[in-house]
């Protein structure tokens, strides 16, 4: 190792990934002091993120701390195990609706101090490791200042409606057929039996939504790399939906203290292809968009989701996947027990008004029987 020149480690170490690259330093003193160069991070960023290929976004990435930090923030995922416990009694707080005014805004300075035009998205989207779609936004889409409507209305960043002014490239279209190793589709009837198609994107798509705080100088990757769950054949039965996301902390916003990053894409089959003409079978992107709710199911405002997202940038986070799946799911559990209780809540108000009503109807008639007697 000692006869071998600093130009030999830097391009052996240049060939490598993020992951591959942190272990090499930590090898010997030279890869370690060569593991540093910042040259080599911006390769490998490069490598993983074509969306930060763009100068403009290397300029961001370098503002922000550099690739090296860059890479160790985003390449791990949100890892969040504060959700609270579902209690099953009269005195759970998360059993009833929240309104707004339920949201905590101790500091509303510091919320308004959350604008739009701080965040910056980096998105990519592969299939069985090839890039199929990469996109830079600055800013979040269609809002409008601190005073208008958007802090007020539910919040959402769709890639595919978007003003022009936002996103030059409004109409490119994004295709995945039989060319991409997308299995063929004899018809809708036999996909619906085995569902081939459906595991195949399921197994084969990845996302990554990535956001940067230019003032807070800090990123964060939203996504959980592959789906979380899905639907096909839903709203029509040609549509595929797939759904990303994390759990984000929410304890000065909600007073569940946790809420939802949900990253929906949907996929469209707009040729269903033949094998004996030689024509691929066609799925089109049509959607891909970001939206924040509550333990409840409830579509954040604009307002809310920017204080989450800052909050996310400093949020715990791991490289095992296995153990952001895990609490993905755990949210999942409490989500769904939360649904169950409020089930139960509304079934015990009917018993109790039907009873009710039926006491006071039994009331009346006695009342009425005995009125009659007298005369």
């Amino acid at each position: 190792m000692a006869s071998l020149s600093a130009d030999l480690f830097y391009d052996i170490l240049k060939r490598l990934d993020g992951a591959a690259l942190a272990r090499a330093g930590c090898a010997c003193a030279d890869f370690h002091a060569i593991s540093n160069e910042e040259d080599l991070w911006e390769n490998a960023c490069r490598s993983l993120w074509p969306s930060t290929r763009g100068d403009d976004v290397r300029s961001l990435i370098i503002s922000v701390g550099g690739f090296r930090k860059f890479y160790a923030d985003c390449f791990t995922l949100i890892l969040n195990k504060d959700v609270p416990v579902v209690q099953t009694n009269e005195t759970n707080p998360f059993a009833e609706e929240w309104t707004e005014s339920d949201y905590y805004y101790d500091d509303l300075d510091e919320l308004e101090n959350s604008l739009p035009s701080d965040f910056v998205s980096l998105i990519d989207i592969w299939y069985k490791d090839r890039v199929l779609y990469s996109k830079v936004i600055w800013g979040v889409p269609n809002s409008d200042g601190a005073n208008g409507w958007f802090y007020n209305c539910p919040f959402r960043i769709d890639l595919f409606h978007q003003s022009t002014e936002n996103n030059e490239n409004n109409n490119e279209e994004v295709f995945l057929s039989t060319i991409n190793d997308l299995p063929t589709v004899p018809s809708m009837e036999q996909e619906r039996k085995d569902g081939k198609l459906w595991r195949e994107l399921n197994d084969g798509i990845k996302l990554s939504w990535i956001i940067v705080n230019q003032k807070m100088k800090r990123a964060v990757n939203l996504t959980s790399w592959h789906p979380l769950s899905g639907q096909r054949h839903w709203p029509t039965d040609t549509d595929f939906v797939l759904r990303f996301g994390s759990v984000l902390p929410a304890k000065e916003v909600l007073p569940c203290q946790v809420a939802e990053c949900i990253l929906l894409m949907k996929f469209r089959m707009t040729n269903m292809g033949s094998e004996d003409a030689g024509e691929p079978s066609t799925l089109a992107l049509m959607e891909l968009s970001m939206q924040i709710e509550d333990m409840g199911g409830v579509h954040l405002n604009g307002r809310c989701s920017l204080h989450i997202l800052k909050e996310a940038l400093s949020c715990h986070r791991s490289r095992n996947y296995d153990e952001v799946l895990e609490s993905c799911n755990l949210y999942l559990k409490a989500q769904s027990e939360l649904k169950e209780e409020k089930i139960r809540s509304e079934c015990r108000f009917d018993t109790f008004c039907i009873v009710s009503g039926i006491t006071v109807f039994a009331a009346f008639c006695t009342m009425f029987y005995r009125k009659l007697e007298n005369c």
